[in-house]
């Protein structure tokens, strides 16, 4: 039984250095990315967001960073709680695909809710940091 627990244990710790320093690096982005979304701070919004950041919602609103930025440091757009499943990471060059489930819960304008949504963003290598230059959410089917 210890081999079969130490094996598993080597063979997660392998995944985990098989990243290269780009995903590692798209990891902190995402989860910086997540914190910001929480927290609502304007100054981590603005620093995760490419200039000419397209971000799409599950209902077909797009908006430009300053509205992106604006909607959840205000408030109007409230995430208290956010839990990423299933995430993929795709890097070609100085972009990369960041796909993941998105699990909330909100509190608009007052009102709590859930949400449940596929996500796919898409990063830009800006120096040594990656910048979020999309991102579309759609419905999950369930």
């Amino acid at each position: 039984m210890k081999k079969i627990i130490l094996a598993l244990l080597l063979m997660s710790s392998s995944i985990v250095y098989a990243q290269t320093k780009d995903e590692q690096n798209l990891v902190a982005a995402v989860d910086k990315l997540k914190n910001a979304m929480i927290s609502g701070e304007r100054t981590a919004l603005e620093e995760v967001a490419a200039t000419n950041l397209s971000y799409g919602h599950s209902g077909g609103k797009v908006e430009d960073k300053a509205a992106f930025v604006e909607s959840i440091a205000s408030g109007k757009s409230d995430f208290v709680t956010i839990d990423l499943k299933n995430q993929t990471i795709k890097v070609t060059g100085k972009t990369a695909i960041v796909r993941h489930e998105l699990h909330a819960t909100t509190n608009d304008g007052g009102k709590a809710g859930e949400v449940h949504l596929g996500i796919m963003l898409v990063w830009q290598k800006e120096g040594k940091d990656w910048k979020l230059l999309a991102r579309q959410a759609y419905k999950l089917p369930y």
